[in-house]
């Protein structure tokens, strides 16, 4: 008689690339970049292999974007300096995602740059 074990984990780097690049939605949808992978990486958390970790950088990352973006914006009225500050944070958000895909779809741990960690 086999004993079948449900609460082992399977391993799908697709996925994760996907929740990944969930994080795109931003560009297109409102707060979409910090919802899609929250949904994802809450979902899936505890059948995917890695998923909790690739989740807590990636919700993350955007929280840190986001807290990025709105500090830039005083700072562009004050000093003139937040334009480059808020540059900088889009154009990491849109490449960091993407790195951190390719990482996924290889089976690597997720980097980001400049994260804060709160979870």
């Amino acid at each position: 008689m086999e004993v079948l074990n449900y609460t082992q984990k399977k391993e799908d780097t697709t996925t994760l690339s996907l929740m990944h690049l969930s994080q795109l939605l931003g560009y297109f949808i409102g707060f979409g970049s910090l919802i899609a992978p929250l949904v994802i990486w809450l979902s899936s958390r505890d059948r995917i292999e890695g998923m909790d970790e690739h989740g807590k950088q990636a919700v993350n990352f955007q929280i840190s974007l986001l807290i990025y973006i709105f500090v830039s914006i005083p700072l562009i009225f004050a000093l003139g300096l937040g334009l480059l500050t808020l540059f900088f944070a889009i154009a990491i958000g849109f490449i960091m995602p993407i790195v951190n895909a390719l990482r996924a779809s290889r089976g690597e741990a997720p980097s980001y740059f400049m994260t804060i960690r709160f979870l």
